[in-house]
């Protein structure tokens, strides 16, 4: 069959959930039995995510071709079977880089370049390249209706249409349909100017989402119906879910996904939501909860930590319980006590990141974390920071630290990676994208995968200075994981030690809900295990406390009798 395009566009505010959304209807269509891949466009300037700072964008994802992504693309890959990659990922500077290196090569043959038409066939030439071996190509525009910077995205996609025909294509919007509390309503005006918006530039949506907050009543359907110029069983409720991987199940009960496949002229068949509804029930019937402190540096936007949040709930469902999760952050660390939520937690995470702000605080938490023998997990940043405290207070290395914020600390226990020495570019320099890892058979992150060798998903330009690996074996630390040719400290492990465990690498980037990733999921067990205990020795302690204060009210009730009957007799 033809590969059908299905188009998400967003109205009234950002932030409604396109990207959930759009994954949802892949997920949806893989129950059927079709293939889907995925394509984010970006309109913003920057050729690619990998320079921003995640309190603007929030996490950047890393594909196995090494590309630096936007997040949802971590979306696409929990809610589907595809692996996205370099092409499932544009923005408005990628675009106009490509146009701009052909135009200076000559391939435009001395036309003038304009916006209409040759960006906007860059474009539809992205677009295209992701069809031919799926069935379904779901195309999320980023921004919403009315940007000045999505019009040539808007645009395209208009052509598009045209070109490949209406029975090829169809176009989604997600739009608001808020409650006002004052009158006690939900409004649908905010929906029908955003379509106004979308017909003013020649696209007629075929299907409307509308996110509400409550149950959409049938009349408010008819009446947007109406307005928007599509069929009422076209509107379809987006409402509020307890947890994202409900919204597939969600948006399945409304028919969205026969409607689809019923404009695009394809066969319903049968569905199986059965690992959806899985994943649903294993979430709704945890009951017992654990808490993982995440010691970063980008802790007040939690989208900086998606996918690691996201596997952390994972590593829950495989253990049965509920992961809250407790954002700590490391500069608060960098004085001379520690905040109340370290002694809280049934686990520690230092997450990845960049930059001398709060590693001081991380490098506590990690010892925190060693000396009270609580669960630990390190990740990129986190295992390096990690080795910088093993060596200054294990192996008595004074001012050990990392050249990527000393320059010259007297012990470059960290250092910048060989091949980048001399490369002051930001942009895509880094170690990026997938690479293989040998692990040691009978340490714990063997135990783990069940395997020699794995491969994950890397984005660094710092790494363990070899020379010092030895003082470290020295000292009790285990180097359990390396690159093939030996070069790169991959995993760290501390055997003295109930659960310590540091990565170069990002196992959140490979987690999914129905398949959660190995280390998470020992983590969260670690965990369990450690809150156990924890509150055993709770429970014991306050049942000494209770058998002591027993004994202390019989002690007395002694005291109080002899004093008595020594009292009597000089009475008398």
């Amino acid at each position: 069959m033809a590969t059908k395009f299905v188009f998400f566009t967003g109205g009234v505010v950002s932030g409604l959930g396109k990207g959930i959304s759009a994954s949802s209807l892949a997920a949806i269509m893989e129950a059927h039995g079709y293939s889907a891949t995925m394509l984010k466009i970006d309109p913003y300037v920057n050729v690619d995510p990998g320079t921003m700072s995640p309190f603007q964008h929030g996490e950047v994802f890393v594909t196995d071709d090494g590309a630096e992504t936007d997040l949802d693309l971590g979306h696409y890959e929990r809610f589907t079977s595809a692996s996205m990659g370099k092409k499932n990922n544009f923005t408005t500077g990628k675009i106009y880089q490509t146009v701009i290196e052909k135009e200076r090569r000559g391939d435009y043959l001395g036309k003038t370049v304009q916006v209409i038409p040759h960006i906007t066939d860059e474009i539809k030439d992205g677009i295209r390249a992701l069809g031919g071996d799926v069935d379904f190509v779901m195309v999320e525009i980023g921004g919403t209706v009315g940007d000045i910077e999505s019009l040539p995205f808007l645009e395209a996609i208009r052509q598009f249409r045209t070109e490949a025909g209406r029975g090829n294509v169809l176009n989604v919007h997600l739009t608001l349909v808020p409650y006002i509390k004052g009158s006690g309503e939900l409004k649908t005006k905010p929906t029908q100017h955003s379509v106004k918006g979308l017909l003013q530039i020649g696209i007629q949506p075929d299907i409307l989402l509308c996110r509400c907050d409550r149950p959409l009543p049938q009349d408010l359907r008819d009446k947007i119906a109406l307005f928007c110029n599509v069929e009422s069983r076209a509107v379809i409720p987006a409402q509020d879910a307890d947890t994202i991987y409900d919204v597939p199940l969600k948006l399945a009960a409304e028919g969205f996904d026969e409607i689809v496949l019923e404009l695009l002229n394809l066969p319903k068949g049968q569905r199986d939501l059965s690992r959806w509804r899985g994943v649903v029930d294993a979430t709704r019937a945890a009951k017992e909860e654990v808490s993982v402190g995440i010691v970063g540096k980008y802790v007040d936007l939690a989208d900086s930590y998606k996918s690691l949040n996201e596997a952390l709930i994972h590593g829950g469902l495989a253990n049965g319980v509920k992961t809250n999760l407790v954002f700590i952050d490391s500069e608060d660390l960098e004085g001379s006590g520690y905040p109340g939520e370290l002694f809280e937690v049934d686990a520690i995470l230092v997450p990845g990141g960049f930059g001398k702000r709060g590693i001081e605080g991380m490098i506590r938490a990690i010892e925190f974390a060693r000396g009270h023998k609580i669960p630990f997990f390190g990740i990129c940043l986190g295992l390096q920071t990690a080795i910088v405290e093993f060596a200054r207070n294990v192996c008595g290395l004074a001012g050990a630290h990392s050249t990527e914020f000393v320059s010259q600390p007297p012990y470059k226990v960290i250092y910048k990676m060989r091949e980048l020495v001399g490369v002051d570019q930001m942009g895509g320099t880094m170690r990026l994208g997938k690479y293989p890892c040998r692990l040691t058979p009978g340490c714990k992150a063997w135990d783990m995968y069940g395997s020699d060798e794995v491969w994950e998903r890397h984005r660094h330009r710092y790494e363990v200075n070899p020379e010092y690996v030895r003082l470290f074996e020295e000292k009790g630390l285990v180097v359990s994981g390396k690159s093939p040719d030996r070069m790169f400290v991959e995993v760290i492990e501390l055997p003295d030690h109930p659960w310590f465990l540091a990565c170069q690498f990002h196992p959140e980037f490979k987690s999914r809900p129905y398949d959660p990733h190995p280390i998470f999921k020992s983590f969260i067990g670690a965990a369990v295990e450690y809150r156990s205990r924890r509150l055993a020795e709770g429970a014991a302690d306050e049942e000494a406390v209770e058998v002591a204060g027993e004994a202390e009210a019989e002690v007395k009730e002694v005291v109080e009798a002899v004093e008595e009957s020594v009292k009597e007799p000089l009475e008398a």
